[in-house]
């Protein structure tokens, strides 16, 4: 079957959905926020990218901290609420318990199941967008949403959003083991080779 071209900002794949948490002005601030990746394992960095026009992103530059809040799938309609209002005009703070850390300027939501925190360690200029690498200070979480130790998917329950359809969608159910199904193909592989 012939591969099509389609539109280039009709990105396919799945986003994790988090809530961003800065400070504005001495005030607290919380966006939605799905645009962000892993950019190094030690020490441990995360990129995100934010809209200049957002208050988060000058909060961020203000400050050069920020939380990653991951939310549970029952918390969908309060973490969309975080993308449709800006902080500019709406305290969202009130929605939460919030906590702090060793950050003053990254406060995290008590009832997400998981909470980054973070320091901004190099600014990219976009032509809309800035892109902050940061450097995870520390990450919280509580007992029950860990399994020998190590955060567990099922336990935390987070959701993704996909665009351009604008749905959320919660995690299925695992289909291997990374690093590990593939090993029959290799070994294979040398085999007939």
């Amino acid at each position: 079957m012939p591969k099509l071209t389609i539109e280039k900002n009709l990105f396919c794949l799945p986003w994790t959905q988090t809530i961003l948490g800065t400070h504005l002005e001495g005030k607290m601030n919380f966006m939605a926020l799905d645009w962000l990746t892993r950019v190094n394992y030690d020490p441990a960095m995360i990129g995100i990218c934010v809209n200049r026009m957002h208050a988060s992103s000058s909060a961020i530059l203000s400050t050069g901290e920020f939380s990653i809040n991951v939310p549970s799938a029952d918390m969908v309609a309060v973490t969309d609420y975080t993308g449709i209002v800006s902080g500019k005009k709406v305290d969202k703070s009130k929605l939460f318990d919030v906590f702090y850390g060793e950050l003053k300027s990254a406060p995290m939501i008590a009832n997400c199941p998981v909470n980054l925190e973070c320091k901004v360690s190099q600014r990219v200029e976009l032509p809309t967008n800035y892109f902050f690498i940061a450097e995870i200070m520390n990450i919280y979480t509580e007992d029950r949403f860990l399994t020998d130790g190590k955060p567990d998917v099922k336990k935390i329950n987070p959701f993704v959003l996909t665009m351009p359809d604008n749905r959320y969608w919660s995690i299925g159910e695992c289909i291997g083991k990374a690093w590990h199904e593939g090993i029959s193909i290799r070994e294979r592989l040398k085999q007939e080779g």
